[in-house]
């Protein structure tokens, strides 16, 4: 059973809607655009992008000090560092190039969907393709690392 509040998951589905919603609208979810951006020839990305960033900032900042706890989950406001390595650096890297040559990253890749962009379904099997294959050299390589610290 879960202890998450029965809210949770219907709310994050029209969370997702809602910015499914507001990348359609806002054009965010054409590869065009986001190639154009790319290419420095339109501008309205980095808008879009800074103007969320900012909501989010405040939202970050404002939250903890009016609340102790996630209101749907009761999980405590805490900073979750991750170490800042190879991985980080080559998988932000893939994501870049694939971001680069399909103009669309993931979320917005299931809105460009919403809009008709039936050809990004290529997008996001290149996406599905990378995802389990780095699921199987992260549990390959854990097993070796595994089988190394249990034989000493």
């Amino acid at each position: 059973m879960s202890d998450r509040h029965p809210l949770f998951k219907p709310l994050v589905f029209v969370g997702g809607l809602v910015f499914g919603f507001g990348l359609g609208f806002s054009h965010m979810a054409r590869p065009e655009v986001v190639l154009n951006f790319l290419q420095f020839e339109d501008l309205g990305l980095p808008f879009v992008m800074f103007g969320a960033a900012i909501v989010s900032g405040i939202a970050f900042a404002l939250l903890p000090r009016i609340r102790d706890a996630a209101p749907l989950t009761g999980d405590p406001y805490e900073r979750r560092l991750k170490p800042f390595d190879r991985n980080v650096l080559v998988g932000g890297a893939v994501f870049g190039v694939g971001w680069g040559l399909s103009g669309i990253c993931p979320g917005a890749a299931y809105a460009s969907l919403g809009v008709g962009n039936v050809t990004i379904l290529w997008a996001l099997a290149g996406m599905f393709v990378g995802a389990y294959a780095q699921g199987y050299w992260r549990s390959r390589s854990q097993a070796r690392d595994s089988a190394v610290t249990g034989a000493n």
